[in-house]
């Protein structure tokens, strides 16, 4: 099989494992991440996940701030690829996409044409999917609606959080878009229309803020556990609680939660040997690990140690 000489694009850790499942069975010959940005309180310059990768294997590099500026564009057909090979990265320009002769791939973690958008793997989670996957298909001018190339399935179990996907996910997509490479290195695929896939009731994946990430405890306790787990750890489910001595408000992040089959006796919270239990509509939700405003991400039992849940109820 002929190794392709190939762009990668790239930013957060999810994209470094199909980049290192890349580089051994062909040419990387450049890779394309976000500029060096300043970060915490020192400001420091802050690199890329993939830029980190990229600067230990030696490997060609460019940070563009501008995809569509000429500099940057001289410099993508100067590198002469084949194909380019794109993972959560930026939305990229006609110009760039339909460079190389072979086409533009990407990689979406999601069984398209259902969750396109920033946050699949989360609304996959949040809605209560059991199943996802991964999608591989080729750029087109309509974000994540290009021809479909490979799509690899897996299960989502009751508990698993969006983390925990993620790394799944993350694997599946590493062996899926090498395969999707090999292929197309020998001309053996088929790509198909999405259009071909469509279902009634498209399921998008947007961009989640920290609005979006407050928890409604009035909806059942199965919606509220698929809400947590789904944005655990990040960017992680919260809610308001009040003190009930000292009237203080402080918010609290939610993390690892299960349902309790418990029907609720009444609404307030309370603790016991299995973890903190928030009621919802129907029962109470387990909460195994928590972390208050100004504090760390801890267990139950290490918060119960020097608090007590039953200190704070939900705002009136």
């Amino acid at each position: 099989m002929k190794k392709l000489k190939i762009v990668f694009m790239g930013t957060p850790e999810f994209s470094v494992a199909i980049l290192e499942n890349l580089k051994d069975a062909h040419e990387i010959v450049g890779v394309v991440t976000v500029a060096d940005k300043p970060a915490g309180r020192g400001q420091k310059l802050h690199e890329s996940a993939v830029k980190k990768y990229a600067v230990d294997n030696n490997f060609n590099i460019l940070q563009p701030t501008n995809l569509k500026a000429e500099e940057f564009t001289n410099a993508l057909n100067k590198l002469e690829a084949d194909l380019f090979v794109v993972v959560a990265f930026r939305m990229l320009p006609e110009i760039v996409w339909q460079m190389p002769p072979m086409g533009t791939i990407n990689l979406h973690a999601s069984l398209l044409p259902n969750y396109r958008g920033a946050a699949p793997i989360n609304w996959a989670i949040i809605n209560g999917e059991t199943k996802t996957g991964v999608t591989t298909f080729f750029i087109e001018k309509e974000i994540d609606t290009g021809k479909i190339i490979e799509r690899k399935e897996v299960e989502i179990n009751e508990n698993e959080t969006a983390g925990e996907l993620h790394d799944i996910l993350m694997k599946l997509g590493a062996e899926t878009t090498l395969n999707t490479v090999n292929k197309i290195a020998v001309n053996d695929y088929e790509a198909l229309s999405q259009l071909e896939m469509m279902e009634e009731n498209i399921k998008n994946a947007p961009k989640i803020f920290k609005e979006d990430c407050k928890i409604d405890f009035k909806q059942k306790a199965k919606k509220v556990h698929d809400f947590v787990r789904g944005l655990d750890p990040y960017p992680a489910a919260w809610c308001q609680l009040q003190n009930k001595a000292s009237k203080e408000i402080r918010s609290f992040k939610l993390f690892t939660s299960r349902l309790s089959h418990k029907t609720i006796s009444n609404i307030d919270l309370k603790a016991d040997a299995e973890g903190l239990y928030f009621p919802c509509e129907d029962e109470y939700i387990i909460i195994l690990e928590i972390q208050m405003e100004g504090k760390r991400r801890m267990t139950f039992k290490e918060f119960q140690a020097g608090n007590n849940i039953n200190d704070w109820k939900f705002l009136d």
